[in-house]
């Protein structure tokens, strides 16, 4: 039975990264390392550090990633890629050019038999209200609509900008330690979530930038995906297991 594969936040492009060219290499390494064992990949958000697209372009770059994606597409493999809080601004190439089927909100589906609850993460149950106000603007269709009339240009620029000050100003660069179940929003609101959902097998999640694999019930598993910058962690589930894995240059894993 082919795996089904689960990541998020490589943050392609960041400024704030210094090798960029050898962070998307890594990552183009992975998905041509599973390409002859994956039936299905799940990009869960913020694969990009800014993505905009406009009408007749679309950002500098990338094409390492996105012409293995294309190969992907072309052999069968279904890609999933959900949107984040960096890269939600996609119109269709994605689609289009690249052939991956795009999801702007948390889905629920079954992979072999198991229900999965599917997100990037951003948006459930987190109390900043700074950073709801943010996000409530980053999806309104007007606002989308001006930050297109800039000139790309510019509009690329000010959302790399953005996305690196973002980074900088965390400590050391990276999000927080794990706080506890009584403290991580995503577990609160899985928890909360789960009273009304209790045929979920698996919740996944990206944004967090941490490793978290939580049993909640005798059946019901939650992780958080890590991430692509410091960590390139991911999940795998060939139809009976759940493994969340390290992907080691030069090292095949399953």
């Amino acid at each position: 039975m082919p795996n089904v594969y689960f990541l998020s936040d490589a943050h392609l492009g960041s400024l704030a990264i210094r090798h960029r060219r050898t962070h998307e290499r890594r990552l183009v390494n992975f998905l041509d390392s599973i390409k002859e064992k994956a039936s299905a990949i799940y990009l869960l958000g913020d694969m990009f550090d800014f993505w905009d697209e406009y009408k007749y372009v679309v950002p500098k770059g990338y094409t390492r990633f996105l012409g293995k994606i294309s190969e992907l597409t072309d052999r069968g493999v279904e890609v999933h890629f959900f949107t984040g809080n960096h890269d939600v601004w996609t119109y269709g190439y994605l689609e289009q050019e690249c052939g991956m089927i795009v999801h702007r909100k948390p889905i629920t589906t079954e992979i072999y038999g198991k229900v999965f609850y599917l997100a990037h993460g951003d948006g459930l149950g987190d109390p900043d209200h700074q950073f709801k106000l943010l996000r409530k603007v980053f999806h309104n269709r007007t606002c989308q609509i001006l930050l297109n009339a800039i000139h790309p240009r510019w509009g690329m620029w000010l959302g790399l900008t953005w996305a690196k000050n973002s980074r900088l100003k965390r400590e050391g660069e990276k999000e927080p330690p794990y706080m506890g179940e009584d403290k991580e929003f995503l577990v609160r609101f899985t928890k909360e979530y789960l009273k009304t959902h209790d045929d979920i097998d698996f919740f996944l999640y990206g944004h967090r930038h941490i490793e978290l694999d939580l049993m909640l019930s005798r059946k019901t598993r939650m992780m958080i995906l890590g991430d692509w910058i410091w960590q390139f962690t991911y999940a795998v589930y060939d139809g009976e297991h759940m493994f969340l894995e390290q992907y080691i240059e030069g090292e095949s894993k399953p």
